[in-house]
């Protein structure tokens, strides 16, 4: 008959060879919306650098997540990385098209000035139309705003590409500083995803 301690023993390696088995699981949950440790954008791996809620009025609007080809703390770090990037929102309610578009306009007139916004505004009013042509988001939609280069930001709505990629990075990053600017559009989420939160 097998001792108690060997079958401890044989138990331990069986639930430690499953493990390994396993697939890689989410590594973080940021209110019940599961954000993956890495992430493949055009075929390179990203890490997640950090993950956290974007609130207005407490009320919940996305969980958001910010992959990157290295994990980094500052916003500046971030912004000079190259390499793909993606942001990952998972919708936590309903928002209309307008609400969401106006979100967006918002966080870029807060954090971009009037000098570098003459410069992408071609590619702002392209981006504008892919709000318009979408009939809102719904809780549970996912949105990828991702950065490939030589190619541009392409937008993905439930896997659906949304928009013309748009080439410029400068465009790209002034999208990100909605979220890791001066003026963020929610002061908690910027530094969850620079991997500060506590």
């Amino acid at each position: 008959m097998m001792s108690i301690s060997t079958m401890r023993r044989q138990f331990g390696l069986a639930a430690l060879a499953f493990a390994i088995a396993l697939p890689a699981t989410a590594a973080v949950d940021v209110s019940g919306y599961k954000f993956d440790d890495t992430t493949k954008v055009a075929g390179k791996e990203l890490t997640l650098n950090g993950a956290g809620m974007r609130t207005k009025f407490v009320v919940k609007v996305y969980a958001a997540g910010l992959y990157v080809p290295e994990k980094k703390k500052t916003a500046a770090d971030i912004l000079k990385q190259d390499g793909p990037r993606r942001i990952t929102l998972q919708m936590a309610r309903d928002v209309s098209s307008e609400d969401f578009g106006k979100a967006f306009m918002d966080g870029l007139n807060d954090n971009v000035d009037k000098a570098e916004k003459q410069k992408i505004v071609a590619q702002i009013g392209k981006f504008g139309e892919m709000f318009a042509g979408v009939n809102g988001l719904k809780k549970g939609d996912v949105l990828h705003i991702d950065w490939i280069p030589g190619s541009g930001t392409v937008c993905e709505l439930n896997g659906k590409k949304l928009v013309e990629n748009v080439p410029d990075i400068a465009f790209y990053n002034a999208l990100l500083r909605i979220w890791l600017g001066d003026k963020p559009v929610d002061r908690s989420l910027k530094p969850a995803l620079l991997g500060d939160a506590k």
